[in-house]
């Protein structure tokens, strides 16, 4: 604690932002709520007349107000939600009460602090979250008009429906369908061809990045892993030395399970749900097919699967595997190579 600093607890919501400035000593210098639009922001910095440090909760809105107060505060924190939610919980609960909790925990430096990437990370990662989006698009669409072709009591081959030759040919040879339907299918083919052409134009555009070229391009050296998974690891990881140890990095992508312990029993659950959850889909759905491609990998799906008859089990063994050569080689920044002896 400095006693040349004010501490500051800012508590954002969407349009208004809860404040509570205090010195070192605890008592409370001004508090109150000013609007989150750019002047409004400005202007409240331009108010401070001593050096302060400020704490934030992270929430949607966290990543504007934080890139730009950080310029002008001594240090900026963002606390992790779920920590915070069990610190502060109280009787009355409300803006001010909030904010001045943040502000007494950064006084006695008891602020659960988590990392915050760059802007441009950040920026990158948006990208790649959107064309998340566009393949749940993407398949809402297929399912539509496999959907409508069902409804209307048309057979068609499952296997090639999703191809546009025989798409085209299959709706030319729809004689006894009404023409809305056909306009209905047409249209959810146009949308489908949409969001794919868009999914494209990102993934190629985040692979062809200067920042982020060498690194993926680093990280598909390990068989099984391709260019999805490389790039979903290379921006919600962003810095792998943050991580201490290889368990915290498991930990991070939701692959251990919780623990409670009381009175010296302890019992593991199911995997935690205090994770990175788009890093933990991609994980998983890799590991999946990660074996086929890797003889380490199969290894390790073969071995779970003789300890325990559990499939899901050994998929999640595997990614933890899968996640140990991704760190090694991110942190390394060599190639992968499989030094296993060979028997």
């Amino acid at each position: 604690m400095n006693q040349l600093y004010h501490y500051i607890g800012l508590d954002i919501h969407k349009r208004t932002v809860a404040f509570c400035e205090k010195r070192a000593d605890g008592k409370k210098v001004v508090s109150g709520t000013f609007h989150t639009d750019h002047p409004s922001v400005l202007q409240w910095v331009s108010e401070r007349r001593s050096p302060w440090i400020g704490g934030m909760e992270a929430t949607l809105f966290t990543g504007h107000l934080y890139d730009v107060l950080k310029p002008h505060a001594v240090d900026l924190l963002v606390g992790d939600p779920q920590k915070i939610k069990s610190i502060s919980t109280a009787k009355h609960k409300n803006d001010a009460v909030d904010a001045e909790t943040l502000s007494n925990l950064l006084r006695a430096d008891l602020f659960p602090e988590c990392y915050m990437a760059s802007t441009d990370v950040r920026a990158l990662r948006r990208q790649l979250r959107f064309r998340n989006f566009l393949v749940r698009q993407s398949v809402n669409m297929k399912n539509r008009y496999t959907g409508i072709l069902m409804e209307t009591g048309v057979t068609y081959d499952s296997k090639r429906i999703h191809g546009k030759r025989y798409f085209e040919e299959l709706l030319g040879s729809l004689d006894e369908v009404p023409n809305s339907v056909r306009e209905l299918l047409r249209t959810s083919r146009v949308g489908l061809e949409m969001f794919q052409g868009a999914q494209k134009k990102l993934i190629n555009a985040l692979i062809t990045h200067d920042d982020l070229c060498e690194r993926v391009m680093r990280l598909m050296t390990i068989p099984g892993v391709g260019e999805i998974t490389a790039l979903t690891w290379a921006l919600e990881i962003d810095n792998p030395r943050r991580f201490s140890n290889l368990k915290k990095a498991q930990s991070y992508c939701g692959l251990c399970s919780g623990q409670n312990e009381s009175g010296g029993k302890s019992r593991n659950g199911p995997l935690s749900k205090q994770r990175n959850a788009n890093l933990q889909t991609c994980l998983i759905e890799a590991s999946k097919l990660a074996p086929r491609w890797n003889v380490q990998l199969k290894a390790v799906h073969t071995n779970s699967l003789a300890q325990d008859k559990r499939r899901n089990r050994a998929t999640c063994a595997v990614a933890r595997k899968l996640v140990a050569f991704l760190m090694a080689v991110d942190k390394s920044g060599v190639d992968f190579e499989d030094r296993t002896p060979v028997r």
